[in-house]
């Protein structure tokens, strides 16, 4: 089965086409963008955080123009989540535009470390005009934004005496801004402070694929989309790939009658896998979630292992997804006659992709010629 994608399927499938463009913009958002573009005119350096899984997907439009003005340093965060091999190739688009781009995980320490090495690197040439400088990080929502701050200020903090930890850079007033501008200080000499920003979207996404991508990725409330819409969408993705059909090596060599599903277990919430700083998940816990993950993978194999249909018509398509729907249910352990299951399975499978259970991923696809500028949104889900 070639496992190639036709442009613009995913983004043309049923569960796509009533949709039209995704509107998500709460009040606070158009003041936040004013506010950005005023402080935007006073820094130095622009830390522009992107996710690592959409790298263009996730920059913002409307304040490109400004950011390509600036000295900028673009972090791709949540590299852990993120396919490695596509990853550095995206690095190096970036570079081959001139553009400064780093990968890091912003809850690690080291990874924070070398983003501010950048930063400081980058601030050399104007260290000589400017006794104090600005950098602002940016980024759309839940690009992890607010936990590189928090880990560049614990950094921070560990470089000065206390009376400095919480010295504070005010600027203003400035234009349309009533409030001034806070931060924290990073380095001596020169001064370095590093100020925040909330994390705002465009006012409207017209692009159906993209807005999928920043919906599944948490830019943009389940809510607004559809849980199962966004179930769809990751299936859709996954299925093009061919990724379940990478999965063939964990079933091979056992015993097909020995499932886990024969085994009476406890009830386990999905949320006990994700990251708690100062709790540690029950191993039981883990050990059922590791056969739920197992049964998943096994659904999703079987499935379009077995599949015969064309996977790059949309009808066949779609067929598949209905397959997979009632496999998972299954592997799922979703009562059968739940009123709610098709919800309840899309939440559930959504958290293990989300939290990398299904292995990294990237939506986005590395521009194929050096003649595409950037930011432009990709259409198209490359394959593995």
């Amino acid at each position: 089965m070639v496992m190639g994608l036709k442009k613009g399927l995913i983004g043309g499938m049923s569960f796509a086409i009533d949709a039209g463009k995704i509107n998500w913009f709460p009040g606070h958002m158009a003041s936040a963008t004013r506010a950005i573009r005023n402080r935007l005119k006073l820094t130095d350096l622009v830390i522009e955080v992107r996710d690592a899984r959409i790298p263009l997907s996730s920059a913002n439009e409307d304040l490109q123009s400004q950011l390509s003005a600036k000295r900028r340093i673009i972090a791709l965060n949540k590299k852990d989540l993120a396919n490695p091999n596509i990853l550095n190739k995206w690095t190096h688009h970036f570079e081959s535009k001139k553009q400064d781009c780093i990968a890091i995980n912003a809850h690690s320490r080291s990874s924070v470390k070398k983003l501010l090495d950048l930063v400081e690197l980058k601030l050399k040439e104007v260290i000589a005009r400017e006794p104090t400088l600005l950098v602002m990080v940016v980024g759309v929502p839940n690009v992890g934004k607010s936990a590189v701050i928090n880990s560049i200020y614990q950094i921070a903090a560990t470089r000065f005496p206390v009376q400095d930890k919480l010295k504070r850079a005010t600027v203003g007033p400035l234009p349309g801004v009533t409030q001034d501008i806070a931060g924290f200080k990073i380095a001596h000499r020169p001064s370095i402070y590093v100020l925040d920003s909330p994390g705002v979207l465009v006012p409207s996404i017209p692009d159906i694929e993209t807005g999928l991508k920043l919906a599944l990725t948490g830019s943009v409330k389940d809510s607004v989309v559809g849980e199962e819409r966004l179930a769809q969408y990751c299936l859709a993705i996954l299925n093009t790939r061919g990724t379940p059909l990478h999965w063939k090596y964990l079933f091979e060599g056992r015993n097909e009658g020995s499932h886990p599903d024969c085994i009476d277990k406890p009830s386990y919430n999905l949320k006990d896998l994700r990251h708690q700083r100062n709790k540690q998940p029950d191993s039981s816990a883990v050990r059922y979630v590791g056969d739920m993950i197992s049964e998943v993978k096994r659904s999703l194999y079987t499935t379009l292992s077995e599949f015969d249909g064309d996977i790059e018509d949309e009808n066949d398509l779609e067929c598949l997804i209905e397959q997979q729907f009632e496999g998972l249910k299954k592997a799922l352990k979703i009562p059968h006659k739940a009123s709610e299951a098709r919800l309840m399975v899309s939440k559930k499978f959504l958290t293990l992709f989300r939290t990398g259970r299904l292995g990294p991923f990237i939506l986005d696809d590395v521009p194929e010629t050096e003649t595409e500028t950037e930011p432009s949104n990709s259409r198209r889900v490359v394959a593995l």
